[in-house]
């Protein structure tokens, strides 16, 4: 990651996501840092929403008007923009825990001291990811017992001949890739994000205090595209929180379809 002992440079690898153990190493709760991170974000999450609705008054403050603005933004721009009024405020407590927790998870990526996304390796994006499929599945067979996976698998108006084609697509496009490009799409935009920044003010590090002389002019070049692309990543972070809970919201639209 940065200067070898024989000077060379050592840029990031697919290790930094596999840190060493800190606390409770040989047991069933093994802590390493990035496990700690989505702790501190968690903690951060409720303290944000805590403090904002502690106190509610008709004039909200500072705190009450940043929570009521990222609550509104989860519930007109995701819920009810795609699922229209009744829906998605039935199902709106969901999507606004899965908007806010990537969201927080994300940030944590660009936050000196912390410096990895929660949601850079697999486990908090599949997990989310079962959630919000399970959400789907739940409203496709609330909304109709008997014909939901049947529909899903034999969709309505295809020659019966065709069916042997059909089938084993809809199968795995329905109920196998879309959770698996869930999880991937939210893990590998941030494991890339990191990678980049590590890299960014690795080399930083690098050509101010291990190159020296001429070559610590590149690490003006390295620190102002690493200024602007933690910039870039937190918008990045915002920006996957709000698709993970548009598909979150998509697809259980897609359940509750006249056709299911």
């Amino acid at each position: 990651m940065a200067a070898s002992d024989e000077g060379g440079f050592h840029g990031p690898t697919i290790y930094e996501f596999f840190p060493p153990v800190i606390f409770f190493e040989g047991t069933w709760f093994e802590i390493n840092r990035i496990i700690l991170v989505r702790f501190i974000a968690v903690i951060a999450l409720v303290l944000f929403f805590w403090l904002g609705t502690r106190k509610l008054k008709v004039v909200p403050g500072r705190g009450q008007s940043i929570v009521e603005l990222g609550m509104g933004f989860a519930r007109d721009s995701i819920a009810v923009s795609v699922l229209g009024q009744k829906d998605g405020k039935r199902f709106l407590p969901l999507i606004t825990a899965i908007f806010f927790m990537v969201l927080f998870m994300n940030l944590t990526g660009t936050i000196p001291g912390l410096n990895i996304a929660g949601t850079s390796v697999i486990g908090v994006p599949l997990l989310l990811a079962v959630i919000a499929y399970g959400t789907f599945i739940y409203a496709g067979v609330k909304k109709s017992p008997g014909k939901f996976f049947r529909n899903s698998l034999f969709p309505p108006g295809v020659p019966p001949g065709l069916y042997v084609l059909v089938t084993p697509i809809e199968f795995i496009s329905t109920f196998l890739v879309r959770p698996v490009t869930l999880t991937l799409r939210l893990m590998m935009n941030m494991m890339v994000g990191h990678l980049l920044l590590v890299l960014f003010f690795a080399g930083t590090q690098f050509f101010f205090f291990t190159a020296g002389g001429l070559y610590s002019l590149f690490g003006i070049g390295t620190l102002a595209f690493g200024f602007v692309f933690t910039l870039f990543e937190v918008l990045i972070a915002v920006l996957q929180a709000f698709i993970f809970g548009i598909l979150t919201a998509v697809y259980i639209q897609l359940a509750l379809l006249d056709e299911h």
